[in-house]
């Protein structure tokens, strides 16, 4: 028996009022369908069979999966002609689950215990939610015995079922023998002229099976998006479910509704995050770290007691613990910072190794070096590392002190204790120990007469 996941995701989104298709719509900084895909790639499936339409050309290059495979729905019919598209590459032994590409957060959770519920006896489970304002669903109609019959579309409902608030999420599971065949059933006598895959509902009941439901925890993991309005309350609603679960293990956060997570973010205890903070791929913060107001983290290791403070932008960096950083640091990608390192306001790093106890305090920028323990470098000082073509390293070692104003020239090295006067330009390499600098002789000029304004 293998499972193989449907994904509907070929719909145009008419109310997005967007060139780009609304499964590639962006939620916490990642497409609608490609949270739908990952999700089900948790799920450990044989196949990601995902049905698309509208924009597939564009669907087909943005998405990633190591199992994907797409069919095309030529005429939107409705979503059993939909899921009627791969049933070629249905078997009869195959569990198959239904997903939709705009229903992003749905819980992995909750889709094994939907597929828990589908056996040889049982071959459809389906997922529903009570809702207290239900308009619009399509409701789940059972009997006296509470015993699911069908589901009924809005348009196609009476009165009295239009009071039902037990509705149809989409999401179902069924075995592949019976799904192709009811597939194979399904008419498009009803007031869309569709077809609709609610139907095969009513069929399981009349081939004599039941039909197994189950409820999500929250009403957040079967929502869909059909506008700019709906997607922008979604994303909120995810960034506070996100945030309430960082709380929950002890970190404290200023404002839930001023933090975006548009990745994962891994923290200890006691880590304190302020307003207006933004997280992207893969974030991992130790004890007692503190993020300061609007800084952009992005693929970043902090270690415990470092504190970043505002307007920093830290990407693809290692940051030891009890480091300073900022307000107003940039360190971009392949900045290591040693333990108790020290980058203050306005300096940049790139591809450069900072030793433990060093400091480079203003103004700055350090780029494809390595640099040594208790290192202090002066303010405006530069490693010029590209010479136009290609980047040279500098090396600098420990307890060297660099001096204000000063450009180390690469490829250069630096040795061990040495002092660079301020104002130096480097282009050899300096001694261990010894002073070191490069400045043109202080004139003064007698009776100059300073210009004056035409």
């Amino acid at each position: 028996m293998a499972l193989k996941v449907v994904i509907l995701a070929a719909g145009k989104g008419t109310r997005m009022r967007s060139k780009l298709p609304k499964v590639l719509q962006p939620l916490a900084n990642k497409s609608l369908l490609q949270h739908v895909i990952d999700t089900a790639e948790g799920l450990d499936c044989q196949s990601i069979i995902t049905v698309i339409g509208h924009g597939s050309e564009l669907v087909e290059q943005r998405v990633k999966g190591h199992d994907l495979t797409f069919v095309m729905q030529e005429q939107q019919l409705g979503t059993g002609h939909a899921v009627q598209q791969a049933t070629p590459l249905i078997d009869a032994d195959d569990t198959i689950l239904v997903l939709y590409g705009d229903v992003p957060l749905t819980s992995l959770d909750t889709l094994k215990d939907l597929l828990s519920l589908v056996s040889d006896n049982t071959p459809l489970s389906l997922l529903t939610i009570n809702l207290d304002n239900p308009t619009g669903y399509g409701r789940i109609v059972r009997d006296q015995h509470n015993v699911v019959q069908a589901i009924v579309e809005q348009k196609d409902a009476s009165d009295e079922q239009l009071t039902i608030n037990e509705v149809n999420t989409g999401i179902l599971a069924a075995k592949g023998k019976q799904l192709n065949n009811w597939l194979s059933r399904l008419e498009s006598n009803n007031a869309q002229s569709e077809f609709y895959l609610t139907d095969i509902i009513e069929m399981c009941v009349h081939d004599g099976f039941t039909v197994a439901t189950t409820q999500p925890n929250s009403e957040i993991e079967v929502l869909g998006v059909n506008d700019k309005v709906q997607l922008q309350t979604l994303e909120r609603m995810h960034q506070n479910q996100q945030a309430r679960l960082l709380m929950q293990q002890g970190v404290t956060i200023i404002d839930a509704n001023r933090i975006d997570i548009r990745g994962s973010v891994q923290a200890a205890a006691d880590v304190e995050i302020d307003v207006n903070v933004i997280f992207e791929g893969r974030v991992v913060l130790g004890e007692n770290v503190i993020i300061g107001a609007n800084c952009i983290l992005k693929d970043v290791t902090v270690a415990a007691n470092t504190v970043v403070h505002p307007f920093s932008h830290i990407e693809d960096c290692i940051i030891g613990a009890d480091c300073i950083i900022g307000p107003y640091a940039r360190l971009r990608p392949g900045t290591e910072l040693g333990n108790n390192a020290k980058i203050g306001n306005f300096v940049e790093t790139k591809k450069s190794i900072i030793g433990e106890g060093s400091k480079v305090n203003h103004l700055s920028y350090i780029g494809d070096t390595v640099m040594g323990q208790d290192v202090n470098i002066g303010a405006g000082t530069i490693t010029c590392n590209y010479d136009g073509v290609n980047k040279h390293k500098t090396i600098i070692g420990d307890r060297v002190f660099v001096g204000s104003d000063s450009q180390l020239v690469a490829p250069v090295i630096i040795g061990d204790n040495a002092t660079i006067g301020a104002g130096s330009t480097i282009t050899k390499n300096a001694p261990e120990t010894q002073l070191t600098l490069s400045r043109s002789k202080q004139l003064t000029i007698a009776n100059w007469q300073k210009p004056t304004k035409k």
